[in-house]
């Protein structure tokens, strides 16, 4: 592994009892349980010995929480960065799951045309560009020690298809990518690669209320 790597850390779990599409939606906060997450993450990040230079997090709420341990822990000042933001979506607050989901609502059917853009919000390749823009230029500012950012499921699973060269094409459901998971990533002169990838939450996911993603 180099001396300097980037975890890209999905915020915890979000308080959500509509169990609606949250989106970029504000007030959508961390639940008890999701601080717990939160707090996980930055015990596992706090406990490598990798120095950590610094912090940066989506301007979301349920971000800026989950980063808010990461920053006592490692004694690190929160950046905010908008490109690590939760895509666009035109099902925002509209219920993600159970038998009246927006999705089997034959009216909002013209929106799910185009899964390979997808039709329903911002592209993939866009999702997957900022990202990438994001993550360079941490990288290239930050002299000596790790990078943290603070994002969301949807931008993370980009970044990782991406840099993996697969398709950005992909089943929502089956992202790797769970709550408060970190993503490890280094680049080796112009070239990104994925080392790791931890859950240090694990033992919070099983009755976790996770619908809310894009």
């Amino acid at each position: 592994m180099s001396d300097k790597l980037l975890h890209l850390v999905r915020h915890g779990e979000v308080h959500n009892p509509d169990l609606v599409l949250y989106g970029r939606l504000p007030g959508y906060r961390l639940s008890e349980r999701g601080h717990r997450m939160a707090e996980a993450a930055a015990l596992e990040l706090a406990g490598s010995d990798r120095l950590v230079a610094k912090l940066i997090a989506s301007p979301l709420e349920r971000a800026q929480e989950s980063a808010r341990p990461i920053a006592s822990a490692l004694s690190l000042e929160i950046a905010t960065d908008e490109r690590i933001i939760e895509p666009t979506n035109f099902f925002e607050g509209m219920r993600n799951s159970g038998s009246d989901s927006a999705f089997a609502n034959p009216l909002y059917w013209y929106k799910l045309w185009n899964p390979l853009r997808p039709s329903w919000g911002e592209p993939y390749r866009e999702i997957a560009a900022r990202m990438r823009d994001a993550m360079d230029d941490a990288w290239s500012s930050t002299r000596d020690g790790d990078i943290v950012m603070v994002s969301h499921q949807s931008p993370i699973w980009m970044a990782h298809l991406d840099i993996a060269g697969r398709s950005l094409v992909h089943n929502p459901a089956k992202r790797r990518c769970e709550l408060s998971s970190i993503t490890s990533f280094e680049r080796r002169g112009e070239r990104w690669f994925e080392v790791d990838y931890r859950t240090p939450a694990a033992d919070l996911l099983d009755d976790a209320v996770d619908v809310g993603a894009v």
